[in-house]
């Protein structure tokens, strides 16, 4: 059995001896984090950049990751702190015209466009910056390692590179990445283990809203998200997003459409308001149709076979649609009891008050089980003008204004749907 100072046998009456190398104190104060200047991308860092902290940032292409950074590097650069950013997708020209068009422009923004690795070490070294973005990952290479550039073997051996110099030198960095088409991180799964941060970026096209969300973070929660909107002029943050996955503009109003039922969700410590939207159709194909989008197909399909069984509302021959609203995922079973009664008012072509909320995960004998959160989720329905709840029992007293009515199972709350 080891002891201190060397190796003794069990039993044993030997003296402990002091290590051999004398225990330092650490200097905690080097690790202190730095305000990114941007309070939504703080959030999701836990409160900003790490010194020496490697953050891979992953989305598809076009999305806004080289314009969410280039701010970044900006505001770094304005609070003192000199910012490098190496480009390995665009020319340095075409960087300089988005950083002039975006305001984020700055004497100690340095931009340097390189591909070779040994470069980019160059520039650290001459810059000396606080930090340091790579854009992206996947187009730097060495001659000193097997494969061409954006392989395995490359991006592993990069990847390494870059996060033992940020290490020495207390060097904040930002890795931009690339994602297959289905939504993961490109390259080897290696690499998000190597990097301290993983943060995804996500939106549609179509839509300006884009969320940052935290899948790894060694330095705070790693369920956090951050929201901001994409202008011509630049990426803006979103500090309050209540309200922006609705149809309704503002909160709760009158609706006339049958199929669309509000809920709240939870990211992080984030309520957000948000709608589920519901079609049925006759089916104009032999084998119905189910289409998903913003939620779990898999468990749309459990909740429509419920709905099915418990309260003998018919899918059979039919399309179902569902959908949310602005572009945001639900991922969390508490918005299982919206999407049922979205469904079921869609059957029944009857809307839903444009006062109501659903909070609740469905199970498979139609119960409505008990979420987390539930005094913050009302609180948030409450606040954009929401007046009735359907929750499952025992959450508690309920905000002021706010009428609540606890439900035990699916055929409880779709009697109390259209209560007045």
């Amino acid at each position: 059995m080891g002891g201190l100072g060397g190796s003794t046998r069990l039993g044993a009456a030997a003296p402990v001896t002091a290590p051999a190398t004398p225990v330092t104190a650490v200097d905690v104060t080097a690790a202190r984090r730095r305000p990114t200047g941007i309070g939504e991308l703080d959030r999701v860092l836990g409160g900003g950049l790490v010194p020496g902290a490697v953050i891979l940032l992953a989305g598809e292409p076009g999305v806004g990751k080289s314009t969410l950074l280039l701010e970044v590097a900006a505001r770094s650069a304005a609070a003192g702190s000199r910012a490098l950013v190496i480009t390995g997708e665009e020319s340095a020209a075409q960087v300089r015209l988005r950083a002039g068009r975006t305001g984020a422009l700055h004497s100690d923004l340095w931009l340097a466009a390189e591909t070779d690795l040994g470069a980019v070490l160059t520039h650290v070294e001459e810059v000396q910056p606080a930090l340091l973005v790579v854009d992206s990952v996947q187009t730097i290479s060495s001659a000193s390692f097997d494969g061409s550039a954006g392989g395995v073997t490359q991006v592993r051996e990069v990847t390494g590179a870059l996060i033992r110099t940020a290490k020495a030198l207390g060097l904040a960095t930002v890795l931009v990445g690339h994602v297959t088409k289905e939504g993961a991180v490109a390259g080897p799964r290696l690499l998000e283990h190597l990097v301290d941060v993983v943060l995804h970026f996500e939106g549609e096209r179509h839509s300006t809203l884009r969320l940052v969300r935290a899948g790894k973070n060694r330095y705070g929660p790693a369920d956090e998200v951050g929201c901001f909107e994409m202008h011509d002029s630049g990426i803006r943050e979103v500090a309050d997003p209540s309200g922006l996955f609705l149809s309704r503009s503002g909160g709760a109003g009158p609706t006339s459409v049958p199929g669309t039922c509000v809920t709240v969700t939870v990211e992080g410590r984030r309520p957000l308001v948000a709608e589920v939207q519901a079609l049925v159709a006759e089916a104009s194909a032999q084998v119905p149709r189910r289409a998903v989008s913003g939620l779990d197909a898999a468990r749309v399909a459990m909740i429509l076979a419920v709905v099915e069984r418990r309260a003998r509302v018919r899918f059979g021959r039919a399309d179902v649609y569902t959908a949310t609203v602005g572009g945001v995922r639900l991922a969390e079973p508490a918005a299982d009891l919206a999407v049922a009664l979205a469904t079921v008012s869609a059957a029944r072509d009857r809307p839903l008050p444009g006062d109501l909320v659903a909070i609740g995960e469905v199970g498979l004998a139609g119960e409505v089980r008990a979420v987390g959160a539930v005094r913050q989720r009302l609180a948030a329905a409450a606040r954009l003008g929401f007046r009735r709840a359907l929750v499952p029992t025992g959450c508690g007293d309920p905000p002021d204004g706010l009428s609540v009515q606890e439900v035990p199972d699916l055929i409880a709350a779709i009697a109390h749907m259209y209560d007045e």
